[in-house]
């Protein structure tokens, strides 16, 4: 290659990086934007997809809610038959008799009471149909939110918090678009129509009935700007003991063999006592809300009562109406007693809101790149040129290091704990990302490849296997999911776990458990194993992969993985220098750097670190 041809790559490379910088530049500045505004204008930007759903919705709660506020004008006009008889409002259409005007009237009714039942039938279904379909939408782009950030973002939280977000808080969500939404609708349709109704009936006593709401709604914003504060604690506590909920489940071997239930009971109590003490705080201003407003209520309609009757009296307002403006004003004030519960559910919704929201906000610190990779075209060749890596807030694990991979080549890396070896691996997985220096796969910087198509590349094999509640065969075809049963049957044999396999209750089909917590740590291995196998990588990365087995599992392991590794590149990341001596070249670090390197036989004759780890695991003095 001509140095013209290299500089003009280096360009390319070099401009590949700085679009996927700008790109996260981009991601940040729309996080921030969005997340400085009100959760409910939040709530609202993310549902703009469902627009035509929602004004649906809106308009059967506008339209049920007007013809229920109807039956008390009916019965102002029933009364007004009654009293007046032929001079009543409907005798002027030409009506005169009694029974007609009445029938006229049960007509009516008739009418307004099945349009009322279609409407209410209508939001009932649009308002829950959309609470489904948004929750169901913003759990899928939150946890698919939450899959793409980098591994850090899990180190620093705890699995029961990510699950309160996940399920309670978008269920709270649900809850309040379910029901609240509706009333908030119709408590203002009430007030507008009812206000508008009263201003044309009667004007000189409409305002005794309107006072209140000032007041009404001025105590209701105020107690929403004192509640928020307080549901967000809520939810806080709610996400702590749902953490120390999934963390003792998870270590519930441990706590029994410690005998230590009793006191992870007094932390559950503790934790769950604290929530209590959260909701009692809430609910204290929360109660309050409605003997307030009842009280405010109360004043307009004695208002209305006592001079609406008066007028009556002096002739100045005719009985009907006033019939018609004392029912009114009770179904204009009194549906506002349950702003109460609406306001409890609305801020609940909006604290569930928030972090939700601020979930979907977390900016993705590793993007991936442009560039395709055909995984059946990858040599394996890894080249790790100066890079230097730190964990947020900590000293630097791996400094300045470089270090070659051949394709096709088996290489181990071994060193004492925390020298940075197993980091290499989560660097290699761009799990995490490299602060200095270039990681490189068949010459191309792992930052522009595409992160699907890298991770395709490379089967990892940990000490640490995950293994899904499932069944045998599922958990062996993870990530090959269109692999047939001979194909995983043909895995399990080179990885020797076919037989032990077969002696299980339900052969493939027995249920691993959680963790595989039915299957002993050399069984969960083999099928951690015959899972990369399935997967044919190009790259296998051997992550102390038989450090916690017996020797006998160990040996077998052994055989299955001098199969395997022929004809692919591996990284074999070993305590056990005895697993590695075949490698074609063995790196040894320390401390984050690399000090030794070469075959077993040339590291042994160099007298330096790997001889001395050699010496005490072979027992030689």
């Amino acid at each position: 290659m001509s140095r013209l041809q290299k500089q003009a790559d280096g360009r390319k490379k070099q401009a590949a990086l700085g679009r996927t910088q700008a790109r996260s530049h981009r991601d940040k500045s729309k996080s921030n934007r969005v997340s400085s505004s009100p959760p409910l204008w939040r709530l609202i930007h993310y549902g703009h997809n469902y627009r035509t759903q929602i004004w649906q919705a809106i308009a059967c709660s506008i339209l049920n809610k007007i013809f229920d506020l109807a039956p008390p004008v009916l019965i102002g006009a029933a009364v007004d038959v009654v009293v007046k008889q032929q001079d009543s409002l409907i005798a002027q259409w030409g009506v005169k008799d009694i029974f007609g005007q009445l029938l006229i009237l049960s007509f009516l009714s008739f009418i307004i009471w099945g349009l009322e039942s279609i409407f209410e039938y209508a939001y009932a279904r649009l308002w829950r149909n959309l609470a489904q379909a948004i929750q169901h939408d913003l759990r899928l782009d939150a946890y698919g939110h939450l899959q793409s950030l980098e591994l850090a973002y899990f180190e620093d939280r705890s699995t029961g918090r990510l699950m309160s977000i996940l399920s309670d808080d978008i269920n709270q969500l649900e809850r309040f678009l379910d029901v609240g939404a509706n009333d908030i609708i119709q408590v203002i349709t009430t007030a507008i129509v009812i206000g508008g109704a009263f201003y044309i009936l009667a004007p000189n006593v409409a305002w005794m009935t309107i006072v209140p709401i000032p007041f009404i709604l001025w105590g209701s914003i105020a107690f929403q700007r004192r509640l928020a504060p307080r549901y967000a604690d809520v939810r806080e506590k709610v996400s702590l003991i749902n953490g120390q909920l999934a963390n003792n489940l998870t270590g519930i071997t441990t706590i029994k063999s410690f005998t230590a239930e009793e006191y992870e009971l007094g932390r559950i109590e503790a934790q769950s006592d604290a929530y209590r003490v959260s909701n009692k705080r809430a609910i204290a201003l929360s109660a309050a809300f409605i003997p307030l407003i009842r009280m405010l209520i109360l004043l307009g309609f004695t208002g209305i009562l006592l001079y609406g009757g008066m007028d009556v009296v002096a002739g100045s307002l005719e009985v009907g109406t006033y019939s018609v403006l004392v029912f009114l004003t009770q179904r204009l004030l009194w549906p506002l007693t349950r702003l109460g519960e609406t306001l409890d559910q609305y801020q609940r919704a909006m604290a569930s809101t928030t972090r939700v929201m601020n979930l979907l906000d977390t900016p993705i610190e590793i993007h991936s790149g442009d560039t395709p990779l055909q995984v059946e075209q990858v040599r394996g060749e890894v080249l790790l040129k100066e890079v230097t890596f730190a964990y947020h807030d900590r000293a630097p694990v791996i400094h300045n290091l470089s270090l070659h991979i051949g394709a096709g080549k088996t290489i181990a890396i071994v060193g004492s704990t925390g020298s940075g070896k197993s980091t290499l691996v989560k660097l290699l997985l761009r799990l995490y990302e490299v602060q200095r220096g270039t990681i490189t796969l068949d010459g191309i910087d792992l930052r522009q490849l595409r992160l699907k198509d890298l991770r395709r590349a490379i089967g990892l094999v940990s000490q640490d296997v995950f293994l899904f509640h499932g069944t045998v065969w599922e958990n062996i075809a993870y990530g090959t999911f269109d692999a047939t049963h001979a194909e995983v049957m043909a895995a399990a044999e080179i990885a020797e776990a076919h037989e032990f396999i077969s002696q299980l209750p339900q052969g493939y089909d027995t249920i691993v458990g959680e963790r595989g917590q039915k299957l002993s740590g050399g069984q969960q291995q083999r099928i951690a194993i015959a899972r990369a196998i399935l997967k044919n990588p190009p790259i296998l990365i051997l992550d102390e992969a038989t450090s916690a087995v017996d020797n006998e599992t160990e040996a077998a392991i052994q055989r299955s993985l001098e199969k395997i590794t022929k004809n692919r590149t591996t990284i074999a990341i070993a305590h056990r220098l005895s697993t590695v001596r075949n490698a074609d070249c063995i790196y040894v670090m320390e401390h984050g750097k690399l000090v030794e390197q070469g075959r077993h036989e040339q590291l042994l004759e160099q007298q330096g670190i790997y001889s001395s780890l050699w010496r005490v695991q072979s027992g030689i003095k």
